[in-house]
């Protein structure tokens, strides 16, 4: 019964009402007790979802619509850009993962399970592997290409620690899509136009979101772009420029070098006592100074490849960062001899290479030789302060070129800060907090080397595919919308994602003839102009009947009463708004249109 009133389009005097005592409304009071952040709160109120196990939820009646909401407009935008939907399986052979390596690399995220014959199977966190073994068997020629496919398919991945309800589930929902073409070059332009896609999809969600540039990790180069919800509650931190369209993630986001030349040295080096104090905020405050002019010592190490049979040993780098500024790891795993990855020093390596322990070191009469690299800042500083190498000493008065030799190397190893100035020279940085719902991402031939999947070229020489891959998080984007949209009251759904657009909510229907007529009449209609439109028939009291329209989040809400029909009114009322509006009885259907875009201020259909 319930897809069939959904799907009915012309209903006549004889259609059945979508009754809210027809669906399911689950409304709690309070939240449960693990519920951490706002939208796991709401949703669990809201009788959206329903805790199965740790990270693993039910998606109830209005959890699920909002789902297929987000679904349909995913599909659409996917289809108007030319990708092809398919289904790929959530349990698949481990063989393919153990071509790409990533059966044993992936670790305890990827589920492993084994069948009845004893042969090893994953749970799919993700489809590269069994996409790309499909292009390989059907895509044999360049005139095939390019191809995308997509699926909206369940996904599990078994985190450590499952919370924050559908924000970082174990089991969830994405969309994700793979293109694959015969060149780089049209590569990037299958790129451009799934990254063109997100913005529309993104668009029609109606949520503030901000396409910033990410990290492309191993596979190097710029094509890379990361969708993040704008919420205070957000885990990512977003770097961007109100003057300008630059965006970055704080991993991405470049700290240019500072354009002053370096000051000449003003103070003699000398050897000051801090005891006690081995941080930069305590010795810089101890002597007075902004902790701007103190300079922070961080020790790394890299192992080096075994020569003849021999390992070489660890080798030891010393970066040096301002006082009030963070190392960026990205950056730092970028870095001429960090590629294959680092580690932070033991401290036995920290004490033969500098004689003290941490919290007192730096570049000035170290025991061993160490590559030193300094941050951009850090290489324009003078009259410095650093560690002594002594504990319950720091150095002041440091300077380069007099006090120590100039640093191997200068490089941008830190995270931005607010106010730093936009790499694109158009005005100063801000950061503010994000929640990722997509990603967009050139993979170039990383799988179908792999996996050795070709085609034949123009000249019939085989080739590998060059790849892209294409996420959404449609379980994920619902939380991310409340964490966006949401008051004391409950949520606030925009028109796009709300499990009904519309709810009218009809005083003492079972009393009042008026009332029930007024109520039949005004859902056929908005009905047969394509509204989502659901009528509360269970004669709940008003205050009850609202706190619940409220908490769930419905947009758009029509109070009809016998009180207001008999003065030829009924009550109009946004989510966002504090009081009703009251509207004209007969022109609620032309009002409510407006409301919802569906004709302009003139009364023609827009």
């Amino acid at each position: 019964m319930h897809s069939a009133v959904c799907g009915a389009r012309h209903p006549t005097r004889d259609t059945p009402l979508m009754k809210a005592s027809q669906f399911f409304i689950s409304t709690l009071k309070e939240a449960p007790a693990d519920a951490e952040v706002v939208s796991h709160r709401l949703m669990m109120r809201a009788g959206m979802i329903k805790k199965l196990g740790a990270g693993i939820y039910n998606y109830m009646p209005l959890g699920l619509r909002v789902i297929r909401k987000v679904e349909a407009i995913v599909r659409d935008e996917m289809n108007r850009a030319g990708a092809v939907e398919l289904t790929m399986p959530v349990i698949q052979p481990a063989e393919l993962w153990q071509e790409t390596g990533r059966f044993e690399k992936m670790g305890p995220e990827l589920l492993r399970i084994k069948d009845r014959h004893e042969r090893d199977f994953v749970v799919q966190p993700t489809s590269e592997e069994v996409v790309t073994d499909i292009a390989r068997q059907e895509l044999r020629s360049y005139k095939q290409l390019p191809k995308n496919f997509y699926q909206i398919q369940t996904k599990f991945r078994d985190e450590r620690r499952p919370r924050f309800g559908l924000m970082r589930g174990r089991e969830f929902i994405m969309k994700d899509a793979y293109s694959f073409d015969k060149d780089m070059a049209g590569a990037k332009q299958s790129y451009a136009i799934m990254a063109l896609a997100y913005r529309r999809i993104f668009d029609r969600f109606g949520l503030n979101y901000r396409a910033v540039a990410a990290d492309s990790g191993a596979i190097g180069g710029d094509l890379s772009e990361e969708f993040q919800v704008i919420a205070a509650t957000g885990e990512d931190a977003i770097v961007y420029c109100a003057q300008s369209d630059y965006a970055a993630n704080l991993e991405k986001a470049e700290s240019l070098a500072p354009q002053a030349a370096r000051p000449s040295a003003m103070q003699a080096l000398q050897k000051t006592a801090t005891p006690g104090k081995s941080t930069c905020a305590e010795v810089a405050e101890l002597l007075g100074l902004p902790l701007q002019r103190t300079v922070k010592s961080l020790v790394l190490a890299t192992e080096s490849q075994a020569v003849e049979g021999e390992s070489k040993g660890a080798q030891i780098w010393l970066l040096l960062l301002r006082g009030d500024h963070d190392m960026n790891e990205v950056k730092v795993g970028k870095l001429p001899g960090m590629e294959a990855g680092f580690r932070f020093a033991s401290v036995p390596e920290i004490e033969a290479h500098f004689g003290s322990k941490p919290g007192y070191l730096g570049p000035i009469g170290m025991k061993r030789p160490v590559t030193v690299v300094a941050d951009r800042d850090v290489a324009v500083m003078a009259d410095w302060v650093c560690g002594a190498n002594e504990e319950g000493f720091h150095m002041t008065g440091v300077n380069w070129g007099r006090d120590l030799a100039e640093p191997a190397l200068i490089a941008d190893i830190r995270n931005v800060v607010a106010g730093d100035p936009s790499p694109d020279g158009k005005g100063p940085l801000a950061i503010e907090r994000g929640i990722e719902v997509g990603h967009v991402f050139y993979l170039g031939t990383k799988y179908s080397r792999a996996m050795n999947a070709t085609f034949l070229d123009e000249h019939g020489k085989p080739q590998f595919m060059e790849m892209g891959c294409y996420g959404i998080g449609v379980s994920r984007l619902p939380a991310a919308a409340i964490e966006q949209n949401h008051d004391e009251r409950g949520i606030i759904w925009p028109d796009a994602l709300a499990p009904f657009t519309v709810v009218l909510c009809p005083i003492g229907m079972d009393r009042s003839p008026l009332v029930k007529e007024a109520a039949q009449k005004l859902y056929e209609s908005l009905l047969a102009r394509g509204v989502d439109v659901l009528l509360d028939d269970r004669g709940e009291r008003p205050g009850a009947m609202f706190a619940d329209w409220e908490l769930i989040g419905v947009p758009h809400r029509l109070v009809i009463s016998d009180r207001g029909l008999k003065e030829g009114q009924m009550e109009y009322q946004h989510r966002r708004a504090h009081a009703p509006t009251p509207v004209a009885a007969d022109e609620a259907l032309a009002f409510i249109s407006r409301e919802l875009g569906l004709l302009d201020k003139t009364g023609l259909p827009v």
